[in-house]
């Protein structure tokens, strides 16, 4: 009975559930309700792309991986064979010794020896037996050039940009190395498997410019895809939040102050109770030897 009278509070939902309707991570040891752990494991299948699911609580001190055991357990069939399938794609699309065969009617994996000097160097395929291309994976012909494919690949730091590296429609992440495809909207890209948020044209870290500075100078000026009243919309209303949250910790913090002594005082009852429980039950024994 008391098992199932207790409760447990669910940092998704913000409720109090019953402890048989959680379930605790074992990467974290951190608890949440059955339903809210089947929503988040679904959803981060969907938009994954089969990079790892980790705890759902941001402020998770372990940042746990939930386990295959456990996504089995929280998402249908269907859509955890869809997870292991995305999580092996994207782990042949990140090795660099591994490449999908160009082929349509094969896809196999094969092994890609080390490029000597910068230069590719062909492919054997051990299913359909062609050879491509290890840079931009078009067939290997003798005396074959991929230079015309080199947008693909990420330009260092140190290098400047041209005119086909800014152009180019496919790019790579500058931190895990998935493609990414821009067709349409703003050069501030967030990608998908890392979190990460960069510049399309120069591919520089913008994860801490919440204002948008990087397209205010330098080669990406003016180049973010939104009009100027657009940008100083966005950076008014990130302004706004700041000064909202710095006028509530002003509000608040003088009445914490003064209701720390009442808090104090709720504190300290019990404890006094415990003090003269005990004084009682220390004199209950002289009285009966009197």
């Amino acid at each position: 009975m008391e098992a199932e009278k207790a409760t447990i509070h669910c940092k998704l939902c913000l409720t109090n559930c019953p402890e048989l309707d959680t379930s605790t991570l074992q990467s974290c040891n951190c608890v949440f309700c059955v339903q809210c752990l089947r929503q988040y494991v679904q959803l981060a299948i969907r938009g994954g792309a089969g990079s790892a699911i980790t705890c759902p609580d941001p402020a998770c001190k372990n940042t746990g991986t939930l386990l295959d055991s456990e996504l089995a357990l929280f998402a249908p069939s269907d859509q955890f064979e869809l997870y292991q399938r995305l999580r092996f794609e994207r782990g042949v699309q990140l090795d660099p010794s591994k490449a999908w065969c160009p082929k349509l009617d094969c896809q196999a994996v094969c092994s890609v020896t080390p490029e000597t000097e910068g230069k590719p160097v062909p492919v054997p395929c051990p299913t359909c037996h062609d050879v491509f291309c290890c840079g931009c994976r078009s067939p290997w012909i003798d005396g074959h050039s991929c230079s015309q494919h080199q947008p693909l690949m990420v330009p260092s730091a140190d290098s400047e940009l041209s005119s086909t590296d800014t152009d180019a429609a496919i790019k790579q992440c500058p931190v895990c190395g998935v493609y990414i495809e821009r067709n349409q909207g703003c050069a501030q890209m967030l990608c998908k498997s890392c979190k990460h948020t960069f510049c399309w044209y120069c591919l520089q870290n913008l994860d801490g410019d919440i204002f948008l500075r990087h397209y205010d100078k330098g080669p990406c000026r003016n180049k973010l895809g939104h009009s100027r009243a657009s940008v100083m919309w966005n950076r008014t209303q990130v302004v706004g939040i700041l000064v909202g949250v710095s006028i509530i910790v002003l509000v608040t913090s003088p009445l914490l102050l003064l209701a720390s002594p009442c808090i104090l005082c709720c504190v300290c009852k019990p404890c006094q109770a415990k003090k003269t429980k005990k004084k009682k039950k220390d004199k209950k024994p002289s009285d009966s030897t009197a």
